[in-house]
């Protein structure tokens, strides 16, 4: 099985050159250095065995580390993807999927849509016939200095994408999901420290922590584990999509670690609460984010 990255260079060396990209939510193939979506010595124990996951966001970024790692684990993996921009990066996906011994489906569509959400269960079903991970993880940003410079369609936007979309792929998969199913969201560290470049972007984070909680609280009774993480300022394709090529070489200077993380160190916290190791624990957010002191 391919467990090595397009470097395996130690991830504590990353230091991003200064660089940007026009469009969101950013493309991985366009990235420099590329992320490290699985560690070179990570050691699969085959936890997610028989199971299927579903990822939004899947394509690129901690997306395609949790869909890599899943295959590594046993797994069979749906992700979605936004737009034909992303389409190399979601193709690469599927290969690295396979090469870990997973079968892996891509379906291209905006969760904003809930009728496309629907769909996206639908292929799922159609293609796997069950349904066992939902990972709520796509997501987009726009940095703006002033409120008085979000308009309403960014604010629709960004909350349709980030935090809506929750609502409708649940609402669709609920009625396929068994005992012991896992829902996992991507929250953020900005639902905890704010951030005043993402007003919005953190207003959705936050929310979805709520969400979390409250989707645990009911669905307890069936034995549906609902849970979070909210990872720190990690290397995806957002961070060059989003700020200024100035702003991309600072990335993740600022928590304690002193430097960025990489997907790969993001994604065994999802193997974590997608497996049966997590049998005790729903209604939670786990923080990597290289240090940065949260409450809550």
């Amino acid at each position: 099985m391919e467990l090595n990255t397009p470097s395996s260079r130690d991830h504590r060396d990353l230091e991003p050159p200064s660089q940007h990209q026009d469009h969101q939510p950013g493309t991985e193939a366009e990235m420099e250095p590329r992320p490290q979506y699985i560690d070179p010595n990570y050691k699969a124990a085959r936890k997610l065995e028989g199971k299927v996951g579903l990822i939004t966001g899947g394509d690129s970024g901690i997306g395609r580390a949790v869909a890599v790692h899943f295959a590594a684990e046993g797994a069979n993996v749906v992700i979605n993807y936004l737009s034909e921009q992303e389409k190399q990066d979601a193709e690469k996906t599927i290969s690295l999927i396979t090469s870990n011994g997973g079968q892996g489906l891509a379906v291209q569509g905006d969760i904003s849509d809930a009728s496309f959400c629907q769909s996206l269960v639908d292929k799922t079903i159609e293609t796997f016939g069950q349904l066992d991970v939902v990972v709520n993880n796509a997501a987009q940003q726009y940095p703006q200095s002033s409120i008085e410079d979000i308009d309403q369609a960014q604010l629709e936007k960004t909350f349709k994408t980030n935090l809506f979309s929750m609502f409708y792929l649940v609402k669709s998969a609920l009625k396929h999901l068994k005992e012991g199913a896992r829902i996992i969201n991507t929250a953020s560290v900005t639902a905890y420290k704010g951030n005043k470049m993402l007003v919005d972007y953190s207003a959705t984070k936050g929310a979805i922590v709520s969400f979390t909680r409250s989707l645990a609280q009911q669905l307890a009774d069936r034995h549906i584990y609902v849970n979070a993480v909210a990872p720190g300022p990690i290397w995806t394709p957002l961070i060059p999509a989003s700020f200024s090529p100035e702003k991309v070489e600072d990335f993740g200077t600022d928590v304690l670690l002193k430097r960025p993380g990489q997907p790969s160190e993001v994604a065994p916290v999802y193997v974590f609460l997608a497996s049966n190791d997590s049998s005790y624990i729903t209604g939670q957010v786990i923080h990597p984010n290289g240090g940065t002191v949260v409450n809550g």
